[in-house]
């Protein structure tokens, strides 16, 4: 039985309309929930929430989404396309159809000049790490000191960095010219006779040669990583351990070096990486030799596909390479850097 009732000013409910409804002189109809919207159709609340992460994933997506491209086409790409060229015996033109499975790996690896470079990179890691380390904490040390000319001092240090290998390896293969290079003619002055075969010129000195070079190229990098490394060292620490009576060395060796620890690590990764890596300077001074004694892995994979044409061994021993590199950093990222993230994120 419905009832009709007279609101006045709100129309008159009818029959037919649902219990806690009304309908008005206008014809729409009121519900007990319109306060809170209609369960369908209604206007809905949005958490402002869903908006903000939508936001957030398209800004991530344009940011990296660039770098992602570039990492795809100059990394990823050229990867996979070792890996496909590596299993084929290829000239370098035509179509890959000589497969030869492992058999390019086989013969890099039997092969007595790559097993060769791959001692001579080691050594230059080892050595690169062994003579900068030092050379580059003393230096970093003098600079950090207040004295005429710091900034002068800095720049003429780290000069040599910033030159190209292309323009360091033409400038020493000029100066280490036997006779009339100037290696020979300062020596000369001072009655003293560089080598007649050259500083090049023979297996066990030529090898060494490159590692000064080395040193005088990269030394730079070192310095100034250790010196911003210094500077980020609070004067208070020095300050107070010279109160309580310290002396220089135990300061250093208490106090700078292991505050440095950090920086000292990361140097050692980027020189390892670089040292894996090198070519250029090696390839403008000696070509990989005399008889081999500085080829280097890259050199070796250079020379097999450009003057030998035997490209699927190239692209081998560069999958070979991109292991051993691998390999490396991981395990100094596990055993060595893995303990500045583990401090850093117990000091968060």
């Amino acid at each position: 039985m419905t009832t009709d009732v007279e609101v006045p000013g709100r129309g008159t409910s009818r029959p037919g309309t649902g219990p806690g409804e009304s309908r008005t002189d206008r014809g729409a109809t009121r519900t007990g929930r319109g306060a809170r919207g209609r369960r369908d159709g209604g206007p809905r609340s949005v958490d402002p929430r869903v908006g903000s992460r939508g936001r957030q994933r398209l800004e991530v997506l344009l940011f990296t989404g660039p770098a992602l491209v570039l990492f795809a086409l100059f990394v990823v790409w050229p990867i996979a396309k070792a890996l496909q060229f590596s299993v084929y015996r290829w000239k370098g033109f035509g179509p890959l159809t000589d497969f030869v499975g492992l058999r390019n790996y086989g013969n890099v690896l039997q092969n007595e000049v790559f097993t060769g470079a791959l001692v001579h990179n080691l050594v230059i890691v080892v050595a690169s790490i062994a003579i900068q380390l030092p050379l580059g904490i003393a230096i970093a040390l003098l600079l950090n000191r207040r004295m005429w000319g710091q900034g002068l001092l800095r720049t003429i240090v780290f000069v040599p960095y910033v030159l190209s290998e292309v323009i360091t390896g033409v400038v020493w293969f000029q100066l280490l010219q036997p006779q009339y290079g100037v290696v020979d003619t300062l020596l000369a002055a001072v009655g003293l006779d560089g080598p007649a075969e050259g500083w090049l010129g023979t297996p066990d000195r030529a090898l060494l040669t490159v590692l000064v070079v080395l040193t005088w190229k990269y030394l730079g990098l070192a310095v100034i990583l250790f010196l911003a490394g210094l500077q980020g060292v609070p004067d208070e620490l020095f300050e107070a351990a010279e109160i309580d009576g310290a002396s220089w060395g135990q300061i250093q060796r208490r106090i700078t070096l292991p505050l440095l620890g950090p920086t000292l690590r990361t140097w050692a990764f980027l020189s390892m990486i670089g040292s894996l890596q090198l070519f250029d300077m090696v390839w403008i001074l000696t070509g990989g030799g005399p008889a081999n004694s500085t080829t280097t892995m890259a050199t070796f994979l250079v020379n097999e596909g450009t003057k030998r044409q035997n490209y699927g061994v190239a692209a081998a021993a560069s999958v070979v390479l991109f292991v051993v590199a691998l390999v490396l950093a991981l395990t100094y990222q596990r055993f060595v850097l893995r303990r500045d993230l583990d401090t850093d994120g117990g000091r968060r």
